[in-house]
């Protein structure tokens, strides 16, 4: 059955579809997409109103093949105001990442001022071009997202910032939540933050999503804030926006990688 979507279910099971594929290695997925599966079930299973992520922390430790995926969640603390709960995703019986969120309950904001720092500056993504397709792909790569920029963008040098907003629902016959947009576009800050003359040579193992709100409307917004590296090991980070403004951060850890061809 054909779909734009990047999983079919099939009982408790998700299949990936081609348009899955990573730039990594042409038989393995894109670890965003894992990343947003994770996210999307536990928000699935254990958000509820007046209760959502606040902190996604996700571990990527194998490139899946296209092989169906299943999903395990457990709630590992229960209290009035903090829900924290564990996924683990495996393929053909093999654990291939884990995400830990931290659930938070919405309450009344505190008086006060707080330093924060100044507007995002950048065009709104209306007043943009979208984005060629990017250098990052693989031979055969087709459609995930939309990005628009003004040209500092992947395989560039100096601070990024970008918008972008997905193309496709995440599983088929499921519409894609505000926070499951987010979860699936947090990868991002990896090639932003970490990519520069030569293009992205670091793929990221980890996401570490921060939310004090959850984003209104399609278009999210990348501002590249850090990136270090040594060794082979680097990190990067990211601000996170939407029309109206900050929603957050998302930071990344990454390992000095070869494509396969």
């Amino acid at each position: 059955m054909p779909t734009d979507a990047f999983f079919l279910p099939e009982g408790e099971a998700f299949v990936p579809q081609p348009v899955c594929r990573g730039p990594w290695d042409p038989n393995s997925l894109h670890g965003r997409v894992v990343a947003g599966l994770l996210g999307a079930e536990i928000e699935r299973r254990h958000a509820e109103p007046h209760l959502r992520v606040a902190r996604m922390t996700v571990d990527l430790w194998r490139l899946p093949t296209f092989i169906p995926i299943t999903v395990e969640t457990a709630v590992r603390r229960e209290g009035s105001r903090i829900r924290v709960v564990d996924a683990e995703a495996f393929a053909g019986g093999q654990s291939i990442g884990r995400a830990s969120c931290v659930l938070l309950r919405e309450g009344e904001q505190p008086p006060g001022e707080v330093w924060a720092p100044p507007p995002w500056d950048f065009p709104p993504p209306s007043a943009l071009q979208p984005d060629p397709r990017p250098p990052i792909a693989n031979e055969g790569w087709q459609p995930m997202w939309e990005s628009r920029s003004q040209g500092r963008t992947f395989g560039t040098v100096g601070q990024k910032r970008t918008w972008m907003r997905e193309l496709r629902p995440l599983v088929a016959g499921r519409e894609l939540t505000p926070f499951q947009r987010v979860a699936l576009a947090c990868d991002f800050a990896s090639p932003l933050a970490n990519s520069g003359s030569a293009g992205l040579a670091y793929i990221n193992v980890d996401i570490t999503l921060y939310l004090h709100r959850y984003p209104a409307g399609e278009w999210i917004g990348f501002e590249s804030t850090d990136h270090g590296a040594s060794d082979g090991i680097c990190m990067g980070q990211c601000r996170l926006y939407d029309e109206t403004g900050p929603i957050g951060a998302a930071t990344v850890a990454g390992l000095a990688q070869r494509r396969r061809s």
